[in-house]
């Protein structure tokens, strides 16, 4: 390629420019002003339009080359506040159809057009990519594509549904879409969604020599894709599929029904009826109460990352010290050396502490390395970033100490006093406790505005919440520079009031209470985690006891008992399970059977021998519809206690909280969204016939009952938008 170019174009705010070789290949590159990565917007159809229009009135031109003038994004996906504006599912229907008219003349430029991709090429930007003739991207881990649609209710709208079967097999394509995962480039490369996966250094020549070699056939599926597409294989793979997906989904999410439908229609009735269905199905989708809420979802959690948590700069981190080299330690060491790239020092009291730790990030990168997501010498320097000690030597260097010992307070105390003693003045001690308060373990401390909480979940490296819990002295430095090394480790951090069980524990405790009393009442187990999967949990409430340890479960409802009443008291009779040393997965003896290292049987399968403990038979007597009412309900009861209390910040904070640690189903957006949608005068009413009915701990909060009084909202009508608009 030659470095001169001539006739450079560029309308005045447009976010595409356009500048011709000596070659006579045009290079439109993509840079939204004003913006850090390119979004697609409803106004650049015409923009597009116009700078192709142009580029056909050159003499003699070759092809086009698509390029983005953004350092580490090609387009990151289409701008969904456009979404937001839609009140019918008409104007969003229109919206699909305004994309994939300019999507169609990208498709039947004259000349080949050539997308070169380095950065996220995600949604509408590779929508916009598939409509090119040939794709090239960079090998870069930057680069990534894929069409999320799914995860915000949503399907590609702009022929996504429709030319990504055709380019790689309805099978590969349906997965794609209905998990909205993306993918690296050379799986790009080995799927052919992309035609050539090249350094970033040569990505524009590479491209450049594709337009000049012109236009070239589509090579041909593999057999597995042409058989799927045949009569008798399409019956077969669409059948599968949805069954496949009706399984995962439990019916819960629209979006994954239409994207079947709507690709079975292009197969079948050719793709202009399929463009159509598309358009159509996204305009439904906009409209529904599920994408609403996906969407409140993204929103809230992108307008959090903006946030530093108080009014004041945090501090450089350069290193963060942990203390323990146990599950949770080991699991913190991970993410701040593999995602935030700081250096750690680990603190046990004994080598083989430290060894755990180690071992933990080692199986972690392992796995990576063995899916070919990283190379065996980024996999070493990585681990390089770890160390560890039996003393406190290297902590005078430590920026930030997370401790992650036992649950005791003299214990915690004690690690306060050390670090105080052993690391520099600076530095900052951050408790991962669960129940523990804050305000306790800094009691005795010199420097008790630099105490905070930090806590996680397990496991560490796969859940993206934590708590930042700062007592009444902790400097809003010191929440800051906490909340900064959460978001470096890639978590959703929310900042939450110094209470027993602080917020996710809180709201936990009385919907798992509330299961154990239906196992007590003869309920099957396995029909009661059912209940509450097809409801939308990730995982059922009596599962989840034996995930995150029973013995972990039963040590924060005396805390919450001592601080708020008997409505937290476990029912009683249900500790016979503890006492049998049943702590769930991690001993391999819990409510459900186990192989051996705590593996579940291949068929999950409920112990019998814990209805014999608990004295009781089980006979399914109410229906799964009504025993996650019972348990949710009280869920919702005390997250609006916990708003009230200002142990959440917003309602915002407490939907995000339950969504991602807890996993509260996301399409229902949340606690608070969630009773939003019922109505709180609904809510009020569900909680006190169940009152009569189970007992006085439904009794409706008295936040609750005023704003179902006041006909009051979490979320008031139009905030949506106003989020959107922020964002």
């Amino acid at each position: 390629m030659k470095d001169s170019m001539e006739n450079s174009i560029t309308a005045p705010d447009s976010a595409f420019s356009l500048m011709f070789t000596n070659e006579h290949i045009g290079i439109i590159t993509i840079d939204v002003p004003g913006e850090k990565v390119n979004t697609l917007k409803a106004e650049f159809a015409e923009q597009i339009s116009s700078i192709l229009h142009k580029a056909q009135q050159y003499p003699n031109l070759k092809g086009l080359v698509l390029i983005s003038g953004k350092p580490d994004s090609f387009i990151a996906g289409a701008d969904i506040t456009m979404i937001a504006g839609c009140k019918t599912a008409a104007e969003a229907s229109q919206l699909a159809l305004k994309g994939q008219t300019v999507m169609s003349q990208i498709a039947s430029f004259s000349v080949p057009v050539v997308a070169a991709i380095h950065g996220a090429c995600l949604g509408g930007g590779l929508e916009l990519a598939l409509a090119c003739h040939a794709r090239i991207c960079s090998l870069d881990d930057k680069t990534q594509l894929g069409l999320p649609e799914v995860q915000l209710g949503l399907l590609p709208g702009s022929g996504g549904t429709q030319r990504l079967p055709r380019l790689i097999g309805a099978p590969k394509a349906l997965e794609l879409m209905l998990t909205g995962r993306s993918l690296r480039a050379k799986q790009a490369l080995k799927l052919g969604l992309v035609d050539d996966a090249v350094p970033y250094s040569i990505l524009l020549q590479t491209a450049l020599e594709r337009v000049a070699k012109g236009r070239r056939a589509r090579p041909v599926l593999p057999w597995q894709a042409r058989l799927a597409g045949g009569p008798l294989g399409k019956s077969v793979l669409f059948h599968f599929v949805r069954k496949q997906t009706r399984a995962k989904t439990h019916g819960n999410y629209p979006a994954t029904e239409k994207i079947i439908d709507v690709v079975k229609t292009g197969l079948d009735q050719g793709s202009g009826n399929g463009y159509q269905a598309e358009a159509n199905a996204f305009g439904e989708l906009v409209m529904t109460p599920e994408s609403a809420a996906l969407r409140g979802l993204f929103f809230a959690s992108t307008a959090l990352k903006k946030e530093t948590g108080a009014d004041a700069q945090p501090l450089p981190l350069r290193r963060v010290g942990i203390l323990g080299g146990g599950l949770m330690g080991g699991g913190i060491a991970n993410v701040t050396a593999t995602r935030a790239g700081l250096p750690v020092r680990i603190k046990d009291i004994n080598v083989e502490g430290i060894r755990h730790a180690l071992k933990y990030s080692w199986d972690v990168l392992e796995k990576k390395v063995r899916s070919r997501r990283l190379t065996r010498n980024e996999q070493q320097r990585q681990m390089m970033l770890i160390s560890g000690t039996t003393d406190y030597s290297g902590f005078a260097q430590v920026d930030l100490v997370v401790e992650a010992v036992f649950e005791d307070l003299a214990l915690k105390q004690g690690m306060v006093a050390e670090i105080e003693k052993n690391a520099a003045p600076h530095t900052i001690f951050a408790s991962n406790t669960s129940s523990l308060p804050i305000h306790q373990i800094a009691a005795q401390a010199e420097r008790p505005e630099q105490v905070i909480g930090l806590h996680y979940f397990s496991p560490v490296d796969k859940m993206p919440l934590v708590e930042v819990i700062p007592h009444a002295g902790t400097s809003a430095q010191t929440i800051s520079t906490t909340v900064s090394l959460a978001k470096k480790q890639g978590k959703t951090a929310i900042v939450v009031g110094d209470s027993a069980g602080f917020y996710v524990n809180r709201i936990l405790a009385p919907y798992i209470n509330e299961a154990a009393r239906c196992v007590l009442a003869g309920e099957p187990i396995d029909h009661i985690d059912k209940a509450l999967v097809s409801f939308g949990f990730p995982v059922g409430p009596v599962q989840l006891l034996d995930e995150v340890g029973i013995d972990v479960g039963t040590k924060i409802s005396p805390i919450l008992v001592d601080a708020f009443g008997e409505r937290f008291a476990a029912p009683a009779g249900f500790d016979a399970v503890l006492k049998d040393d049943r702590k769930g997965r991690k001993n391999g003896k819990g409510f459900y059977l186990y192989a051996q290292k705590g593996r579940m049987a291949k068929k999950k399968q409920v112990d019998p021998a814990v209805y014999r403990l608990l004295n009781v038979t089980p006979k399914v007597q109410q229906p799964e519809t009504e025993i996650a009412q019972r348990c949710v309900m009280l869920m919702l009861n005390e997250a609006v206690r916990c708003l009230d209390e200002k142990v959440i910040r917003s309602a915002r904070d407490g939907d995000l909280g339950a969504v991602f640690g807890i996993g509260f189903p996301p399409f229902r957006g949340g606690p608070f969204r969630y009773i939003d949608t019922l109505g709180a005068a609904n809510v009020v009413k569900t909680l006190e016939q169940l009152a009569q009915r189970f007992g006085e701990h439904f009794t409706p909060c008295e936040g609750l009952v005023l704003r179902a009084a006041n006909a009051g909202l979490f979320y008031p009508k139009g905030e949506a938008k106003e989020i959107a608009d922020a964002v």
